[in-house]
């Protein structure tokens, strides 16, 4: 799950794809934690963001915060419309247009979301059947043979088009795969396998290296390069840093974590350990790490409430989101710096193929924006707000972002894996909280 450096001396290179096996949408739990939504103005975003905005979304600035902020309010008045019309409700989503479109079975739930100011689509199936056929999809797969099922790249709810879509590989394997025939509305698709200064000292987005040993005696095969994600405080006060689990080289075990030296790796000053690391744990399905911060990590500036990418200029993280689809996002990196899309599915499920050759299974969301190798535990925001930690891409291993988005436009473009940071700090409780401008 992540890659190495290919010189001490450089570094260079990242971690690896997690979007390569079936991921789906899922149900999920009640939120506990209760976003802030408070938005910094356009002309305090990065220029480098802006450029990724303008660049990746083609909307401007004010647009971006405005879509953002819509998707939160859709959010929440999808999540009570459901509790009300179970039966009637079949998804909610911000539209190419940046309106907030909620959509239904019947005419009555139509007009209740109308009355709201929404606009309405009337679809075939609800929300639940779609799930309920998903659940289907997911049991059919996991009774294949390992060869056979690791032919199906996805399967996931498209909730624009009201119906549940199997990516198969173009493969004989795939293309002679005998699909159940008492799924409905499933399609089969076939694809190959502005703002302030910038800032000295590190950040969200930029760079740590990891070993499970001692550096300079860790082989360079073993030494692995991921992002920084969020920082944030636990209950007690201690700085720490939210990350991808998968970085973590030895999995439950306290690894050191490295700020590089790029003149000299072996030298790379300590900032702090692992704490905390999940890959597909049963309990929470998510794949998320906890880096505690040392004195060193702090005094280097790791307990500011920052995000940017690849050194660039940094945005003030304001608040807290969860996914909604259609919501425009952009994600800081190492690798590629800041790059945007959308959310593409809400809530998805990824089967992760280990090195022992066993599979666990991820929770989290799906988004368009390029995300490339290196990339892994970096920061995702919509708007101002922190919505997720990255863990995955199907580019990751495209040179740039360039090619990437040629190379994968005929297959949908780039697609990424999120981990949605509100679930991981309800994961780990303990009074653990994203740093905001208002701390």
């Amino acid at each position: 799950m992540r890659n190495v450096l290919a010189h001490r001396a450089a570094v260079v290179g990242a971690s690896a794809m997690l979007l390569l096996f079936p991921f789906s949408t899922a149900a999920q739990a009640d939120p506990v934690t209760q976003p802030d939504t408070t938005q910094l103005s356009a002309d305090k975003l990065p220029a480098e963001l802006v450029e990724a905005i303008t660049r990746d979304l083609k909307i401007s600035p004010q647009e971006y915060l405005d879509r953002a902020a819509k998707a939160q309010e859709l959010g929440s008045y999808a999540e009570d419309f459901r509790e009300q019309h179970p039966d009637d409700f079949a998804g909610a989503w911000i539209g190419l247009d940046g309106k907030p479109v909620v959509a239904v079975t019947t005419n009555e739930a139509a007009d209740a979301a109308a009355k709201a100011g929404y606009d309405t689509r009337i679809a075939p199936v609800s929300a639940n059947g779609l799930e309920k056929s998903l659940s289907d999809v997911n049991g059919w797969i996991a009774g294949l043979p390992k060869d056979v099922a690791s032919q199906v790249n996805s399967a996931s709810i498209d909730v624009l088009d009201n119906r549940v879509v199997i990516d198969v590989v173009n493969s004989p394997v795939g293309q002679a795969l005998n699909l159940p025939t008492m799924l409905a509305n499933v399609k089969v698709m076939l694809s190959p396998g502005g703002g302030g200064p910038v800032e000295r000292g590190p950040l969200a987005g930029d760079t740590y290296i990891t070993t499970a040993g001692e550096l300079p005696k860790t082989p360079i095969s073993e030494i692995s390069v991921c992002s920084l994600g969020f920082n944030a405080v636990d209950d007690s006060g201690q700085a720490v840093n939210i990350s991808a689990g998968h970085c973590n080289p030895a999995e439950g075990q306290q690894s050191p974590v490295f700020l590089p030296n790029h003149q000299n790796v072996d030298d790379s000053q300590q900032i702090g350990v692992f704490s905390k690391s999940s890959v597909g744990n049963p309990a929470d399905k998510l794949d998320y790490s906890v880096i505690k911060l040392n004195d060193a990590g702090v005094k280097a500036g790791l307990d500011r409430p920052a995000v940017r990418g690849a050194n660039g200029t940094t945005l003030e993280i304001t608040g807290t989101a969860r996914p909604v689809v259609g919501a425009p996002i952009c994600k800081s990196g190492q690798t590629s710096s800041f790059t945007c899309g959308v959310v593409a599915a809400d809530h998805v499920e990824t089967q992760l193929f280990v090195a022992d050759g066993s599979s666990r299974v991820i929770n989290g969301f799906a988004g368009t924006a390029c995300t490339l190798a290196g990339d892994s535990g970096g920061a995702i925001v919509t708007g101002t707000l922190a919505l997720g930690i990255t863990s995955g891409s199907n580019a990751s291993g495209a040179p740039n972002c360039t090619e990437a988005n040629l190379v994968l436009a005929p297959e949908g473009g780039t697609a990424s894996l999120g981990i949605p940071v509100a679930d991981i700090v309800d994961t780990v409780g303990s009074g653990m909280r994203v740093r905001t401008i208002s701390d």
